[in-house]
């Protein structure tokens, strides 16, 4: 049984695909659903490929197939079009400088649980498991891993899901992707800009405003140093 989104989504893939013999773009079906973000997409994309409605192919970058549809628009779908590339999917091939963790020298971090890369969530501070983590990726200093929660910071190449490597710091640079403790509530994660006494959490998506607080509501907990991501 697929939820009216998903129905809906795969309807308009359908329609796209009769027309133009591809489907369409990840804004478009963004646009089409009323959603704000592509991740509410990536997750609808997910749910039908899981539900063997769709088919991502490994072979052609970020492409969809349809496989089959619901009785209620006709049955079973045919291929044989030629699939363009939509944002925000897997990729065809692994990100520069990526490399497996089994050969890499891993080490164990303990995951602080999930930081918001969004709207903040309230302060970390228990371990909910552990990471293996490349040697080469850490530096001198004490670090940990965090969970992230939303796509604030998609554009910086960081998804809902990911989990990002932080090295303990109380220091940022502007422009620096920092985990920031919100008037000792509220941590989250964003980029991290000083204006004389007045501190900047500036997202990485249009979605989302800036935040601008004074420089003893924001206290750096520590400064992004590499992502995992798992597929």
């Amino acid at each position: 049984m697929l939820t009216k989104k998903q129905l809906d989504l795969l309807e308009f893939i359908q329609k796209r695909v009769q027309r133009d013999g591809v489907p369409p773009s990840f804004d478009e079906m963004k646009e089409a659903l009323d959603l704000r973000s592509k991740s509410g997409i990536h997750r609808l994309i997910t749910a039908l490929e899981e539900r063997g409605f769709i088919r991502r192919l490994a072979h052609r970058a970020r492409a969809l197939e349809i496989i089959k549809l619901p009785e209620s628009m006709g049955g079973e779908a045919t291929s044989g079009f030629t699939p363009r590339v939509i944002d925000g999917d897997r990729p065809d091939s692994t990100p520069h400088n990526a490399m497996p963790v089994e050969t890499a020298g891993a080490v164990e971090l303990p995951v602080m649980g999930r930081i918001a890369a969004g709207v903040p969530i309230a302060a970390i501070s228990e371990v909910s498991h552990n990471v293996a983590v490349p040697q080469s990726m850490l530096g001198a200093g004490e670090h940990y891993a965090l969970e992230v929660k939303g796509d604030s910071m998609i554009d910086a190449g960081i998804n809902d899901g990911d989990t990002v490597i932080v090295r303990e710091t109380s220091h940022a640079d502007n422009g620096d992707i920092v985990v920031a403790l919100v008037e000792d509530a509220e941590a989250t994660l964003k980029r991290y800009r000083r204006n004389g006494a007045s501190i900047a959490l500036e997202a990485a998506n249009p979605a989302y405003e800036t935040r601008v607080f004074r420089d003893d509501q924001v206290k750096v907990q520590g400064k992004l140093v590499g992502l995992i991501r798992s597929y």
